[in-house]
């Protein structure tokens, strides 16, 4: 780009003159004082602005004490020189504890002693006799649960309710049994799987009897769901289905065929659904809902045990529900019962 002759040119500015400007206004603003936040001079001596007090650790006198003339002032930045600008105050860090805090396992708070030898035996047990696979984050769970065990039964520990269960006594293991179980359920728990039920029911239509097994029963939810669906798809409760209902626990088995709910469990149902197959309580049984009549006739209870050597339930069936058992179990015992339930059922 050409430049313009008549334009005067500018003279560069004397940069060092410039610089000496700046370090002379530094200075100056490090020698004006500053005032602190409760209205004395920071900078000062002890006797005032523009005094040399005789106790001022860094004025003058202390200076030629030590016989060095007084030093220039060391040129600070102008914002250190503003009032306005205020360091935070230093905080210290906190001091992390020095005792750890033991969990609770390891307290000795509890009512029972409860070793991690213990805890082997209790899950080698109900592995073999139930194949439930207790992971290690089950510790407290398995205590809390079987420590009502220790009460009812006397024992002053484990050791010895677990001896007691090794000699056999069966009244006692159905208990051990009942307590270790886990019993998480709901009506239709699983919605996208009665659609697909459904259909599959449809392309059966003709066959009879219709045959279907829900081995984890629970409390019921699931195998009432599964006789809902039938009643919707065929229409009526003439139907030719067949329900079979299982599980380990006696206790879930015998809330299930009685059919009695709180009503807040069967909250998330339809109205229709509430009024098609449910009564509602009244008197003593207010705030419950009790499964109809003709919905309960359609399921039949019974306790099934899937690692005992034979069932009670016997081929040929139309309809495996087994999920909500088989996530108990570890792959081997999954591929051993899915081994056995293949037989069962009877190609579409």
């Amino acid at each position: 780009m050409a430049s313009d002759p008549k334009r005067p040119k500018r003279p560069f500015p004397d940069l060092r003159a410039a610089s000496k400007s700046l370090a002379e206004r530094l200075a100056a603003g490090a020698r004006r004082p500053v005032p602190s936040s409760d209205g004395a001079e920071k900078g000062a001596p002890e006797g005032g602005p523009g005094r040399s007090g005789s106790g001022s650790a860094g004025g003058p006198v202390a200076a030629a004490r030590q016989g060095v003339a007084n030093p220039p002032p060391r040129p600070v930045s102008p914002l250190a020189a503003r009032p306005s600008v205020a360091a935070a105050p230093a905080t210290a860090a906190p001091r992390p504890l020095s005792i750890p805090i033991p969990p609770l396992r390891d307290t000795g708070l509890r009512e029972f002693q409860f070793t991690a030898a213990d805890f082997d035996r209790v899950r080698k047990l109900i592995y073999q006799h139930a194949g439930i696979s207790l992971s290690p984050a089950k510790q407290d769970m398995v205590y809390s649960r079987l420590a009502r065990r220790l009460r009812a039964t006397g024992k002053a520990s484990f050791a010895d309710y677990l001896e007691l269960l090794e000699r056999g006594d069966k009244d006692e293991w159905e208990r051990f049994v009942n307590s270790l179980t886990t019993n998480l359920t709901s009506f239709f728990r699983e919605p996208h799987h009665f659609p697909i039920f459904a259909e599959h029911l449809k392309k059966l239509d003709g066959r009879s009897p219709i045959r279907v097994w829900c081995c984890a029963s629970s409390t019921g939810e699931e195998p009432y769901s599964i006789a809902m669906t039938v009643v919707e798809t065929f229409g009526g409760f003439n139907t030719p289905v067949s329900i079979i209902a299982s599980d380990l626990d006696t206790n879930v088995l015998a809330t299930a065929d009685k059919g009695v709910y709180p009503a807040e469990r069967a909250e998330r149902l339809s109205p229709e659904r509430l009024k098609r197959f449910f009564l509602r309580g009244s008197g003593s049984q207010e705030g419950n809902v009790a499964v109809r009549p003709e919905l309960r006739r359609m399921v039949h209870f019974q306790r099934v045990n899937l690692l005992d050597a034979s069932w009670p339930v016997k081929g040929p069936l139309d309809v495996i529900f087994c999920r909500n058992v088989m996530i108990y179990f570890d792959k081997p015992t999954q591929y051993k019962i899915l081994s056995r339930f293949a037989p069962l059922l009877q190609e579409d």
